[in-house]
């Protein structure tokens, strides 16, 4: 068993940063769907602007807001306009084509793969 890429928000745009939230990341709940993400399911987040990485587990946020939005000590690390890379991974014994979605600035779905 290994562990693989199963989902992948690519190029996401953080929309707010809350450090009086008690942890994890929320993200736009048809984002999430789009991408197979599951509430409470732990992702890691790459900042493409600051190079930071950081795991934690997903939060919906309300459906076509589009909100990307880390919480508590992460907002020290991945701030407000940061562009994201968020990335679900799953236990398999066999290789799997992740769900990928493209955003652009406004978080908007561009395409999907």
């Amino acid at each position: 068993m290994k562990f693989v890429l199963s989902s992948k928000i690519f190029k996401a745009t953080v929309t707010e940063a809350n450090l009086e939230y008690k942890g994890s990341i929320t993200i736009d709940s048809d984002l999430c769907n789009e991408a197979g993400l599951w509430l409470g399911e732990k992702v890691l987040v790459v900042s493409n602007t600051s190079g930071a990485r950081l795991e934690t587990y997903v939060i919906f946020g309300k459906a076509g807001s589009g909100v990307v939005c880390m919480n508590g000590a992460s907002a020290h690390l991945i701030k407000k306009g940061e562009e994201v890379i968020i990335m679900g991974f799953a236990l398999s014994d066999k290789p799997i084509e992740p769900k990928i979605i493209f955003l652009d600035k406004n978080n908007k779905i561009l395409k999907t793969k």
